[in-house]
């Protein structure tokens, strides 16, 4: 069950870096906003791993 937030950020990270290399292989977006989005999605998957870390210490 606490799987399912990591799954959802997890599909989310995918979704959103997936549309992001879309737009720079169609020319909407240059190479360094490509990485740009990239790399916030990776530090919101980022925060999810550790909200759920901290989680798991709590039930444990």
């Amino acid at each position: 069950m606490s799987d399912e937030p990591i799954e959802a950020a997890i599909e989310q990270f995918l979704t959103e870096a997936g549309s992001a290399l879309d737009d720079y292989e169609q020319g909407y977006a240059d190479a360094d906003a490509t990485l740009s989005v990239i790399r916030a999605r990776m530090d919101e998957l980022d925060r999810a791993m550790d909200e759920d870390s901290d989680g798991d210490s709590d039930s444990g």
